[in-house]
Protein backbone atom coordinates (compact mmCIF):
# COMPACT_ATOMS: atom_id res chain seq x y z
CA UNK A 1 0.00 0.00 0.00
CA UNK A 2 1.45 3.28 -0.96
CA UNK A 3 0.05 6.22 1.42
CA UNK A 4 0.55 8.76 -1.79
CA UNK A 5 -1.84 6.78 -3.61
CA UNK A 6 -4.55 7.69 -1.62
CA UNK A 7 -4.09 11.46 -1.89
CA UNK A 8 -4.54 11.93 -5.32
CA UNK A 9 -8.79 11.85 -5.17
CA UNK A 10 -9.46 16.28 -5.07
CA UNK A 11 -10.74 17.98 -2.72
CA UNK A 12 -14.04 19.17 -2.20
CA UNK A 13 -16.13 21.34 0.48
CA UNK A 14 -17.76 17.93 1.38
CA UNK A 15 -14.24 16.65 2.39
CA UNK A 16 -13.44 19.96 4.21
CA UNK A 17 -16.37 19.57 6.17
CA UNK A 18 -16.48 15.86 6.91
CA UNK A 19 -12.80 16.45 8.14
CA UNK A 20 -13.28 19.47 10.03
CA UNK A 21 -16.83 19.27 11.70
CA UNK A 22 -15.69 16.07 13.94
CA UNK A 23 -12.78 18.00 15.00
CA UNK A 24 -14.42 21.24 15.83
CA UNK A 25 -17.02 19.22 17.75
CA UNK A 26 -13.95 17.85 19.90
CA UNK A 27 -12.63 21.24 20.43
CA UNK A 28 -16.25 22.69 21.07
CA UNK A 29 -17.09 20.03 23.89
CA UNK A 30 -13.44 20.82 25.35
CA UNK A 31 -14.42 24.49 25.11
CA UNK A 32 -17.44 23.52 27.25
CA UNK A 33 -15.65 22.00 30.35
CA UNK A 34 -14.07 25.20 30.97
CA UNK A 35 -17.88 26.76 31.48
CA UNK A 36 -19.07 23.82 33.15
CA UNK A 37 -16.67 24.11 35.56
CA UNK A 38 -16.66 27.59 36.65
CA UNK A 39 -20.24 26.72 36.95
CA UNK A 40 -19.54 23.92 39.43
CA UNK A 41 -17.14 25.69 41.09
CA UNK A 42 -19.17 28.56 41.67
CA UNK A 43 -21.76 27.07 43.36
CA UNK A 44 -19.33 25.59 45.87
CA UNK A 45 -17.13 27.07 48.55
CA UNK A 46 -14.90 29.94 47.96
CA UNK A 47 -15.66 30.69 44.39
CA UNK A 48 -13.81 34.17 43.67
CA UNK A 49 -10.93 32.51 45.49
CA UNK A 50 -11.57 29.45 43.86
CA UNK A 51 -12.06 30.56 40.23
CA UNK A 52 -9.29 32.88 40.89
CA UNK A 53 -6.88 30.32 41.43
CA UNK A 54 -7.32 27.87 39.01
CA UNK A 55 -8.75 30.27 36.24
CA UNK A 56 -5.44 32.79 36.90
CA UNK A 57 -2.19 30.56 38.33
CA UNK A 58 -3.48 26.98 38.02
CA UNK A 59 -4.50 26.37 34.35
CA UNK A 60 -2.50 28.96 32.79
CA UNK A 61 0.81 27.73 34.62
CA UNK A 62 -0.46 23.81 33.38
CA UNK A 63 -0.71 25.05 29.99
CA UNK A 64 2.82 26.47 30.14
CA UNK A 65 4.51 23.58 31.14
CA UNK A 66 2.87 21.51 28.45
CA UNK A 67 2.92 23.80 25.93
CA UNK A 68 5.95 22.31 24.08
CA UNK A 69 4.19 19.19 23.81
CA UNK A 70 1.05 20.91 22.14
CA UNK A 71 1.90 20.57 18.55
CA UNK A 72 2.59 16.83 18.91
CA UNK A 73 -1.01 16.72 17.16
CA UNK A 74 -0.16 18.81 13.58
CA UNK A 75 3.66 16.91 14.12
CA UNK A 76 1.73 13.39 14.11
CA UNK A 77 -0.69 14.09 11.26
CA UNK A 78 1.94 15.76 9.18
CA UNK A 79 4.85 13.20 9.56
CA UNK A 80 3.32 9.73 10.76
CA UNK A 81 3.26 8.05 7.31
CA UNK A 82 4.86 4.64 8.46
CA UNK A 83 5.60 2.18 11.27
CA UNK A 84 9.49 3.60 11.59
CA UNK A 85 8.29 7.00 11.63
CA UNK A 86 5.56 6.33 14.30
CA UNK A 87 8.38 4.67 16.39
CA UNK A 88 10.57 7.70 16.03
CA UNK A 89 8.00 10.13 16.98
CA UNK A 90 6.16 7.64 19.91
CA UNK A 91 9.99 8.12 21.23
CA UNK A 92 9.94 11.67 21.55
CA UNK A 93 6.58 11.36 23.06
CA UNK A 94 6.93 9.21 25.74
CA UNK A 95 10.37 11.50 26.49
CA UNK A 96 9.14 15.02 25.94
CA UNK A 97 5.71 14.28 27.79
CA UNK A 98 7.52 12.71 31.04
CA UNK A 99 10.37 15.16 31.07
CA UNK A 100 7.88 18.08 31.22
CA UNK A 101 5.61 16.34 33.92
CA UNK A 102 8.27 15.74 36.64
CA UNK A 103 9.08 19.51 35.57
CA UNK A 104 5.33 20.46 36.56
CA UNK A 105 5.58 18.54 39.89
CA UNK A 106 8.82 20.07 40.89
CA UNK A 107 7.11 23.81 40.16
CA UNK A 108 4.20 22.89 42.07
CA UNK A 109 6.57 21.25 45.42
CA UNK A 110 9.07 23.61 45.51
CA UNK A 111 10.01 27.99 46.23
CA UNK A 112 9.92 28.13 42.45
CA UNK A 113 6.05 27.82 42.80
CA UNK A 114 5.84 31.42 45.23
CA UNK A 115 8.79 32.74 42.75
CA UNK A 116 6.24 32.67 39.88
CA UNK A 117 2.82 32.64 41.24
CA UNK A 118 3.67 34.66 43.85
CA UNK A 119 6.40 37.22 42.89
CA UNK A 120 6.10 37.24 38.90
CA UNK A 121 2.41 36.69 38.67
CA UNK A 122 1.41 39.15 42.01
CA UNK A 123 -0.49 36.23 43.63
CA UNK A 124 -1.05 36.11 47.46
CA UNK A 125 -3.03 35.12 49.78
CA UNK A 126 -5.82 32.35 49.74
CA UNK A 127 -4.95 32.31 45.75
CA UNK A 128 -1.90 31.67 46.35
CA UNK A 129 -1.84 28.63 48.43
CA UNK A 130 -5.84 27.40 46.64
CA UNK A 131 -3.04 27.74 43.56
CA UNK A 132 -0.91 25.54 44.80
CA UNK A 133 -2.76 22.55 45.53
CA UNK A 134 -4.38 22.62 42.55
CA UNK A 135 -0.75 22.56 40.61
CA UNK A 136 -0.35 19.40 42.88
CA UNK A 137 -3.32 17.84 41.55
CA UNK A 138 -2.75 18.31 37.85
CA UNK A 139 1.01 16.85 37.66
CA UNK A 140 -0.64 14.13 35.47
CA UNK A 141 -2.11 16.52 33.03
CA UNK A 142 0.87 17.18 30.70
CA UNK A 143 1.69 12.99 30.21
CA UNK A 144 -1.64 12.11 29.38
CA UNK A 145 -1.83 15.20 26.85
CA UNK A 146 1.03 14.29 25.12
CA UNK A 147 0.15 10.52 24.74
CA UNK A 148 -3.78 11.90 23.63
CA UNK A 149 -2.33 14.42 21.01
CA UNK A 150 0.23 11.83 19.62
CA UNK A 151 -2.28 9.69 18.58
CA UNK A 152 -5.10 12.04 17.66
CA UNK A 153 -2.57 12.89 14.91
CA UNK A 154 -2.77 9.81 13.26
CA UNK A 155 -6.46 9.14 13.60
CA UNK A 156 -6.71 12.35 11.88
CA UNK A 157 -3.97 11.56 9.12
CA UNK A 158 -5.99 8.27 8.38
CA UNK A 159 -8.91 9.79 8.26
CA UNK A 160 -10.70 8.71 11.70
CA UNK A 161 -11.11 11.86 12.77
CA UNK A 162 -14.49 11.06 14.26
CA UNK A 163 -12.73 8.83 16.74
CA UNK A 164 -11.02 12.30 18.43
CA UNK A 165 -14.74 13.62 18.69
CA UNK A 166 -15.64 10.63 20.76
CA UNK A 167 -12.85 10.61 22.77
CA UNK A 168 -13.49 14.48 23.91
CA UNK A 169 -16.82 12.98 24.93
CA UNK A 170 -15.61 10.10 26.96
CA UNK A 171 -13.28 13.18 28.53
CA UNK A 172 -16.49 15.31 29.23
CA UNK A 173 -18.21 12.20 30.72
CA UNK A 174 -15.06 11.68 33.22
CA UNK A 175 -14.93 15.19 34.28
CA UNK A 176 -18.96 14.98 35.02
CA UNK A 177 -18.80 12.53 37.02
CA UNK A 178 -15.89 14.25 39.42
CA UNK A 179 -17.55 17.64 39.56
CA UNK A 180 -20.63 16.30 40.28
CA UNK A 181 -19.28 13.88 42.91
CA UNK A 182 -17.91 16.84 44.64
CA UNK A 183 -21.00 18.69 44.09
CA UNK A 184 -22.80 15.94 45.97
CA UNK A 185 -20.11 15.92 48.53
CA UNK A 186 -19.71 19.69 49.73
CA UNK A 187 -22.71 19.84 51.93
CA UNK A 188 -20.55 17.06 53.97
CA UNK A 189 -17.23 18.70 53.34
CA UNK A 190 -16.11 21.63 55.59
CA UNK A 191 -13.32 22.60 53.55
CA UNK A 192 -12.93 26.02 51.61
CA UNK A 193 -10.34 24.52 49.11
CA UNK A 194 -13.23 21.57 47.30
CA UNK A 195 -13.69 24.21 44.37
CA UNK A 196 -9.83 23.83 43.37
CA UNK A 197 -9.52 19.85 43.87
CA UNK A 198 -13.22 19.37 42.24
CA UNK A 199 -11.94 21.52 39.26
CA UNK A 200 -8.00 20.20 39.04
CA UNK A 201 -9.13 16.53 39.92
CA UNK A 202 -11.96 16.91 37.06
CA UNK A 203 -9.34 18.30 34.46
CA UNK A 204 -7.29 15.11 35.26
CA UNK A 205 -9.46 12.81 35.29
CA UNK A 206 -10.59 13.66 31.72
CA UNK A 207 -7.61 14.20 29.96
CA UNK A 208 -6.55 10.33 30.98
CA UNK A 209 -9.86 9.01 30.36
CA UNK A 210 -9.45 10.84 26.45
CA UNK A 211 -5.72 9.51 26.05
CA UNK A 212 -6.74 6.15 27.18
CA UNK A 213 -9.31 5.81 24.37
CA UNK A 214 -7.28 7.47 22.18
CA UNK A 215 -4.76 4.71 22.65
CA UNK A 216 -7.23 1.94 21.80
CA UNK A 217 -8.71 3.53 18.65
CA UNK A 218 -5.32 3.90 16.73
CA UNK A 219 -4.53 0.49 17.63
CA UNK A 220 -5.92 -0.78 14.07
CA UNK A 221 -4.18 1.74 11.96
CA UNK A 222 -0.57 0.75 13.77
CA UNK A 223 -1.18 -2.96 13.65
CA UNK A 224 -2.60 -3.56 10.60
CA UNK A 225 -2.10 -0.20 8.23
CA UNK A 226 1.19 1.06 8.95
CA UNK A 227 3.32 -2.19 8.39
CA UNK A 228 1.93 -2.10 4.88
CA UNK A 229 2.59 1.58 4.53
CA UNK A 230 5.44 2.16 2.02
CA UNK A 231 6.37 5.66 2.20
CA UNK A 232 7.85 7.42 -1.00
CA UNK A 233 9.26 10.58 1.48
CA UNK A 234 12.60 10.95 3.00
CA UNK A 235 12.75 9.45 6.38
CA UNK A 236 12.62 11.44 9.55
CA UNK A 237 16.24 11.97 11.21
CA UNK A 238 16.84 13.56 14.56
CA UNK A 239 17.95 16.95 13.06
CA UNK A 240 14.88 16.93 10.24
CA UNK A 241 12.47 16.43 12.97
CA UNK A 242 14.17 18.96 15.51
CA UNK A 243 14.09 21.67 12.54
CA UNK A 244 10.82 21.04 11.50
CA UNK A 245 9.63 20.41 15.44
CA UNK A 246 11.21 23.13 17.36
CA UNK A 247 9.86 26.46 15.69
CA UNK A 248 6.57 24.58 15.95
CA UNK A 249 6.80 23.70 19.89
CA UNK A 250 7.90 27.02 20.49
CA UNK A 251 4.93 29.15 18.95
CA UNK A 252 2.03 27.34 21.87
CA UNK A 253 4.97 28.06 24.35
CA UNK A 254 5.22 32.20 23.64
CA UNK A 255 1.06 31.74 22.95
CA UNK A 256 0.68 30.06 26.36
CA UNK A 257 2.70 32.14 28.25
CA UNK A 258 0.54 35.23 27.41
CA UNK A 259 -2.23 33.68 29.79
CA UNK A 260 -0.19 33.94 32.99
CA UNK A 261 1.18 37.74 31.23
CA UNK A 262 -2.50 38.51 31.31
CA UNK A 263 -2.85 37.47 34.87
CA UNK A 264 0.13 39.63 36.30
CA UNK A 265 -1.08 42.19 33.97
CA UNK A 266 -4.93 42.11 35.82
CA UNK A 267 -3.43 41.97 39.50
CA UNK A 268 -2.00 45.14 38.94
CA UNK A 269 -5.01 47.16 36.92
CA UNK A 270 -7.83 47.98 38.78
CA UNK A 271 -10.36 45.08 40.13
CA UNK A 272 -8.23 42.87 40.04
CA UNK A 273 -10.05 40.14 42.81
CA UNK A 274 -13.03 40.53 40.09
CA UNK A 275 -11.48 40.50 36.30
CA UNK A 276 -9.28 37.00 38.15
CA UNK A 277 -12.63 35.76 39.31
CA UNK A 278 -14.47 35.55 35.90
CA UNK A 279 -11.04 34.96 33.80
CA UNK A 280 -12.20 31.31 33.42
CA UNK A 281 -15.60 32.09 32.51
CA UNK A 282 -14.65 34.54 30.20
CA UNK A 283 -11.71 32.35 28.61
CA UNK A 284 -14.33 29.56 28.38
CA UNK A 285 -17.50 31.15 26.38
CA UNK A 286 -14.69 33.08 23.84
CA UNK A 287 -13.22 29.46 23.83
CA UNK A 288 -16.23 28.02 22.59
CA UNK A 289 -15.65 29.86 19.70
CA UNK A 290 -12.30 29.91 19.42
CA UNK A 291 -12.08 26.41 19.40
CA UNK A 292 -14.03 25.55 16.06
CA UNK A 293 -11.06 27.63 14.19
CA UNK A 294 -8.12 25.73 16.04
CA UNK A 295 -9.73 22.49 14.46
CA UNK A 296 -8.81 24.35 11.34
CA UNK A 297 -5.66 23.74 11.50
CA UNK A 298 -4.96 19.94 10.91
CA UNK A 299 -8.00 20.09 8.15
CA UNK A 300 -5.62 22.17 6.62
CA UNK A 301 -2.47 20.13 7.28
CA UNK A 302 -4.08 16.77 6.39
CA UNK A 303 -6.01 17.94 2.89
CA UNK A 304 -3.45 20.95 1.40
CA UNK A 305 -1.82 18.22 -0.38
CA UNK A 306 -4.78 16.61 -2.52
CA UNK A 307 -5.74 18.29 -5.71
CA UNK A 308 -7.71 21.25 -4.93
CA UNK A 309 -7.55 21.39 -1.66
CA UNK A 310 -5.85 24.70 -1.42
CA UNK A 311 -9.34 26.49 -3.09
CA UNK A 312 -11.83 24.40 -0.87
CA UNK A 313 -9.94 25.42 2.28
CA UNK A 314 -9.55 28.87 1.65
CA UNK A 315 -13.32 28.97 0.62
CA UNK A 316 -14.21 27.33 3.88
CA UNK A 317 -12.34 29.92 5.93
CA UNK A 318 -13.64 33.03 4.64
CA UNK A 319 -17.59 31.33 4.75
CA UNK A 320 -16.73 29.54 8.82
CA UNK A 321 -14.68 32.99 9.69
CA UNK A 322 -18.09 35.37 8.56
CA UNK A 323 -20.43 32.97 10.11
CA UNK A 324 -18.90 32.52 13.34
CA UNK A 325 -18.65 36.11 13.91
CA UNK A 326 -21.81 36.84 13.17
CA UNK A 327 -23.58 34.25 15.94
CA UNK A 328 -20.91 35.55 18.43
CA UNK A 329 -22.79 38.86 17.65
CA UNK A 330 -25.87 37.36 18.26
CA UNK A 331 -25.26 36.39 21.55
CA UNK A 332 -23.06 39.05 22.93
CA UNK A 333 -25.49 42.03 21.40
CA UNK A 334 -28.60 40.49 23.18
CA UNK A 335 -29.54 38.88 26.76
CA UNK A 336 -28.23 35.75 25.97
CA UNK A 337 -24.80 37.00 27.44
CA UNK A 338 -26.35 37.95 30.79
CA UNK A 339 -28.87 34.50 30.69
CA UNK A 340 -25.39 32.47 29.98
CA UNK A 341 -23.21 34.43 32.68
CA UNK A 342 -25.78 34.77 35.08
CA UNK A 343 -27.88 31.91 35.10
CA UNK A 344 -25.81 29.40 33.55
CA UNK A 345 -22.31 29.98 34.90
CA UNK A 346 -23.86 31.20 38.40
CA UNK A 347 -21.75 34.57 38.48
CA UNK A 348 -23.36 37.43 40.82
CA UNK A 349 -24.45 40.19 39.29
CA UNK A 350 -21.78 42.58 39.66
CA UNK A 351 -19.29 39.53 38.16
CA UNK A 352 -22.05 38.51 35.81
CA UNK A 353 -22.01 42.65 34.48
CA UNK A 354 -18.14 42.37 34.17
CA UNK A 355 -18.09 39.02 32.10
CA UNK A 356 -20.73 40.19 29.63
CA UNK A 357 -18.85 43.46 29.14
CA UNK A 358 -15.18 41.83 28.60
CA UNK A 359 -16.16 39.64 25.96
CA UNK A 360 -17.08 42.35 23.39
CA UNK A 361 -12.81 42.88 23.73
CA UNK A 362 -12.67 39.40 22.71
CA UNK A 363 -15.42 39.31 19.90
CA UNK A 364 -12.59 38.83 16.53
CA UNK A 365 -10.72 35.96 18.11
CA UNK A 366 -12.39 33.22 16.74
CA UNK A 367 -12.59 34.63 12.74
CA UNK A 368 -8.94 35.86 12.85
CA UNK A 369 -8.64 31.78 14.12
CA UNK A 370 -10.00 30.75 10.85
CA UNK A 371 -6.94 32.82 9.23
CA UNK A 372 -4.26 32.02 11.40
CA UNK A 373 -4.93 28.49 11.38
CA UNK A 374 -5.28 28.56 7.47
CA UNK A 375 -1.60 30.32 6.96
CA UNK A 376 -0.48 27.94 9.60
CA UNK A 377 -1.57 25.15 8.03
CA UNK A 378 0.56 26.45 4.22
CA UNK A 379 3.17 26.64 6.26
CA UNK A 380 3.34 23.55 8.40
CA UNK A 381 2.52 21.92 5.27
CA UNK A 382 5.40 24.09 3.19
CA UNK A 383 8.07 23.06 6.55
CA UNK A 384 8.17 26.91 7.32
CA UNK A 385 7.25 26.29 10.80
CA UNK A 386 10.21 29.06 11.82
CA UNK A 387 7.52 31.45 10.56
CA UNK A 388 4.70 30.33 13.11
CA UNK A 389 6.98 30.78 15.51
CA UNK A 390 7.78 34.89 14.69
CA UNK A 391 4.16 35.25 14.41
CA UNK A 392 3.53 34.23 17.97
CA UNK A 393 6.65 36.00 19.27
CA UNK A 394 4.82 39.34 17.54
CA UNK A 395 1.53 38.88 19.43
CA UNK A 396 3.79 38.34 22.05
CA UNK A 397 5.64 41.21 22.13
CA UNK A 398 2.35 43.31 21.60
CA UNK A 399 0.61 41.78 24.51
CA UNK A 400 3.45 43.22 26.86
CA UNK A 401 3.48 46.54 25.80
CA UNK A 402 -0.24 46.48 26.17
CA UNK A 403 0.10 44.76 29.77
CA UNK A 404 2.60 47.34 30.42
CA UNK A 405 0.44 50.35 29.16
CA UNK A 406 -2.16 49.45 31.54
CA UNK A 407 -0.45 48.43 34.30
CA UNK A 408 0.73 52.19 34.63
CA UNK A 409 -2.15 54.11 33.81
CA UNK A 410 -5.77 53.80 35.36
CA UNK A 411 -7.11 52.81 31.56
CA UNK A 412 -10.16 50.24 32.54
CA UNK A 413 -10.40 47.15 34.88
CA UNK A 414 -8.40 44.79 34.21
CA UNK A 415 -10.31 42.03 32.73
CA UNK A 416 -11.90 44.12 30.02
CA UNK A 417 -8.49 45.56 28.96
CA UNK A 418 -6.29 42.26 29.04
CA UNK A 419 -8.64 40.56 26.89
CA UNK A 420 -8.47 43.95 24.28
CA UNK A 421 -4.73 43.53 24.28
CA UNK A 422 -4.98 40.14 23.21
CA UNK A 423 -7.35 40.37 20.90
CA UNK A 424 -5.05 43.07 19.20
CA UNK A 425 -2.03 40.85 19.69
CA UNK A 426 -3.51 37.93 17.73
CA UNK A 427 -4.90 39.98 15.12
CA UNK A 428 -1.08 41.37 14.44
CA UNK A 429 -0.28 37.54 14.41
CA UNK A 430 -2.64 36.96 11.58
CA UNK A 431 -1.23 39.82 9.71
CA UNK A 432 2.25 38.36 10.30
CA UNK A 433 1.27 35.08 8.90
CA UNK A 434 -0.47 35.98 5.94
CA UNK A 435 2.25 38.06 5.01
CA UNK A 436 4.96 35.09 5.68
CA UNK A 437 2.36 32.48 3.51
CA UNK A 438 2.10 34.94 0.09
CA UNK A 439 4.83 32.30 -1.40
CA UNK A 440 2.92 29.42 -0.93
CA UNK A 441 -0.31 31.12 -1.60
CA UNK A 442 0.96 31.96 -5.16
CA UNK A 443 2.20 28.60 -5.02
CA UNK A 444 -1.12 27.04 -4.89
CA UNK A 445 -3.03 29.61 -6.98
CA UNK A 446 -1.03 28.70 -9.92
CA UNK A 447 -1.60 25.50 -9.40
CA UNK A 448 -5.47 25.66 -9.16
Amino acid sequence: MNYNSITKKPVTSRDVWKTWFPLALSWLMMGIELPFLSAIVARLANPEINLGAYGGVVFPLSLLIEAPIIMLLTASTKLTRDLSSYHKLWKFTILSGGSLSALHLLVALTPMFDLIAGNLLGVEGDVLEKSRLGMIIMTPWTFAIAHRRFNQGILIRFGKSKAVGWGTLVRLVADAIVLFTCFLLAPNIESDSLGIIAATAAVCAGVIAEAAYAAWRVRPIIHNILPNIQSTDPPITRKSFLSFYIPLALSPLLGLAAQPVLTAGISRMPSPMESLAILPAVNGFTFLFRSVSLAFLEVVVALIERPGGYKALRSFAWQAAIIVFGIQIAIVATPLASIWFGNIIGLNPSLENLATTTVWAAITLAATGFGCSFCQGLLVNSHKTRSITESVALCFIVIICGLIMGSIGDWMRGAIFAIMIYAIGQATQFVWLYFRSRSDRKTHCKAI
